[in-house]
């Protein structure tokens, strides 16, 4: 695995962890600790197992720097974890999320990151932006997840927006959350199936046989 994708998984975790606990000013919140054990296996799995060149690919996409939304990304989740930490461990403004509620969206947070890597794993083209990808020989996956619905990936990721704030026990940390990537969310699904219609060859029949973008029956 390249020595860049090690080192900045591992500085995401720190910050994680450093903007959790440090806002919080107190280690003893259980279900801090478990939301940093998902996200540190979903990390370590993805560094080892996910193709080297898609992670190459998801680094530097088509060998340029992403795009600056999404190199904020790492910005956001800092300002999602410290408002998590302060509406926790010293503000309690909106701490009131049932423990419940709590223990389902730590759940729901660890199927959407095993949903994610399972689609990066069958989906070797699964890029950090919307491209055609000539270069690599992009094909259409039809197998995993995708077997089922068009955009596994981003279905997974709007499971984790919407789960990781409740998971944290914060309301007002998963508003932020949601606000600012629900939309850019959706934006890509539609952005991204207009692209692959239009550019990548056996995507339209592909989109006839599997119907669904996102949640089989709905969408």
């Amino acid at each position: 695995m390249p020595a860049r994708a090690c080192l900045q998984s591992a500085l995401f975790f720190l910050a994680a962890v450093i903007a959790l606990f440090a806002s919080a000013g107190t280690l003893r919140i259980a279900t801090f600790w478990i939301y940093l054990a998902i996200l540190a296996a979903s990390l370590i799995a993805s560094l080892l197992w996910l193709d080297r060149d898609l992670v190459r690919e998801r680094m530097r996409p088509g060998g340029n720097k992403p795009p600056l939304g999404l190199r904020l990304f790492p910005a956001l989740f800092l300002a999602h974890w410290a408002v998590a930490g302060l509406d926790r461990g010293r503000f309690h403004l909106t701490d009131f999320v049932p423990p419940w509620l709590q223990w389902l969206a730590l759940a729901a947070l660890a199927i959407g990151y095993a949903l994610a890597f399972w689609a990066m794993a069958v989906n070797r083209f699964f890029s950090s932006v919307v491209r055609i990808q000539s270069d690599r020989g992009q094909y259409v996956v039809r197998g995993g997840p995708y077997a089922c619905i068009r955009h596994p990936g981003y279905l997974a990721g709007i499971v984790i927006v919407l789960a990781s704030g409740m998971a944290l026990g914060s309301w007002l940390a998963d508003a932020l959350l949601v606000v600012c990537c629900l939309p850019f969310l959706l934006y890509r699904v539609l952005t991204e199936d207009r692209v692959l219609r239009a550019e990548l060859p056996g995507y339209r029949d592909y989109a006839e046989r599997v119907r669904w973008r996102l949640l089989p029956g709905l969408w």
